[in-house]
């Protein structure tokens, strides 16, 4: 006996290439979703520049967050062989932690001494 119904397609899925973690292809709120959830790390397959598919295929590692004018919060990404960035949604279902670690990183390590702000 089947285990799917026949009108519900089988979510496609991926492995992460940095943690193994199997990933479905869309998030629990249907958004696409190209990264993994539990170590935010992807895959480079597309070509932001060029607009079509990329052949490096490297890891993308999580770097910053984004916070675009209407709240959304995206996932910046860099790729450890060529460096292209790219930006990607969050999902509801995203390390939390995680995020938060890369929101608050600016703040907890400037580019300057704290203690400037000690004299105002």
């Amino acid at each position: 006996m089947s285990t799917t119904h026949p009108s519900r397609p089988v979510p496609k899925t991926f492995p992460c290439v940095r943690c193994g973690l199997t990933v479905t292809a869309s998030g629990p709120d249907g958004t696409p979703r190209n990264h993994c959830p539990s170590c935010l790390h992807s895959l480079h397959v597309l070509d932001a520049v060029e607009g079509g598919p990329s052949e490096c295929r490297s890891r993308m590692a999580p770097i910053s967050i984004a916070v675009l004018r209407t709240g959304d919060w995206m996932v910046i990404h860099r790729c450890a062989r060529c460096g292209e960035l790219t930006s990607n949604p969050i999902c509801p279902d995203d390390n939390q932690l995680i995020l938060m670690r890369m929101a608050v990183r600016p703040l907890a390590q400037p580019p300057f001494p704290l203690e400037a702000f000690g004299g105002l």
